[in-house]
């Protein structure tokens, strides 16, 4: 990463296509009652073993929460996003955002990156050559420079950490009982949505359902055994596995 960038978004609208936008549970309550789809995400890691990556233990360990997995304590980290498989259902003809002034924080973000540990690179991004070399500095020294933008990435990530807690209970009440191991993947769910709204207005208790990891190799598998945890490698038929 550069240490001192400039960017001035097009509105190009490449990155309103294709991308799934993670949304704080307020978010996903508005996404749900404007008809919108939601896809969940879950990965789960061992405190002190698989899948914490120890260079980001705080973080990760802040954003998640502990759940029974067989006689172990699984970690899970939940993302309810904005399902867009192709253009934002909220573009009009000309690219533009119907929703602008209500747009959900990762999107006022964009391209800033949430997670602390990961630097921008604009060659991860989809805007243009352009926008890279006009407008105001965005970083410099390898610090942001709008205070606002820096004041947006915090309140999501206190959101990921505030939520996290409900995003589970809503998991648990929907069926939402496996996940995928931190670093190895994903387990996508695309929840049936009139029951989604309906449980994202009541976010039930904690109902301490037992989870499951996937695991679709059973070096991994044994490892998360000897930690006592309830592994599976059946084929998927209520999620998608998004292996890296």
């Amino acid at each position: 990463m550069s240490d001192d960038l400039r960017f001035a978004c097009t509105g190009c609208g490449k990155c309103c296509t294709g991308h799934h936008v993670p949304l704080t549970l307020a978010e996903a309550r508005q996404w749900a009652q404007a008809g919108g789809q939601v896809v969940v995400l879950v990965e789960g890691f061992v405190a002190d073993g698989p899948g914490m990556p120890a260079d980001q233990r705080e973080h990760v360990l802040r954003r998640s929460y502990p759940v029974r997995c067989g006689e172990g304590e699984l970690r899970v980290s939940v993302t309810f996003a904005a399902f867009n498989p192709g253009r934002c259902r909220n573009l009009d003809e000309n690219d533009l955002c119907t929703i602008y002034e209500t747009r959900p924080l990762v999107c006022r973000i964009y391209p800033a990156e949430i997670n602390p540990h990961l630097p921008l690179r604009p060659e991860n991004k989809d805007c243009p050559a352009e926008a890279w070399v006009q407008g105001p500095q965005l970083i410099h020294g390898g610090q942001l420079q709008d205070a606002g933008l820096r004041a947006l990435i915090e309140a999501s990530r206190q959101a990921d950490r505030e939520d996290i807690a409900a995003k589970v209970a809503i998991c648990q009440a929907l069926g939402i009982t496996t996940s995928a191991l931190k670093g190895n993947g994903f387990t996508a769910w695309l929840p049936e949505m009139s029951a989604f709204a309906v449980v994202l207005q009541t976010v039930p208790a904690d109902s301490g359902a037992e989870w499951q990891v996937h695991v679709p190799d059973t070096v991994t598998a044994a490892t998360l055994q000897d930690h006592h945890l309830q592994t599976t490698s059946e084929p998927p038929v209520y999620f998608a596995y998004i292996g890296f």
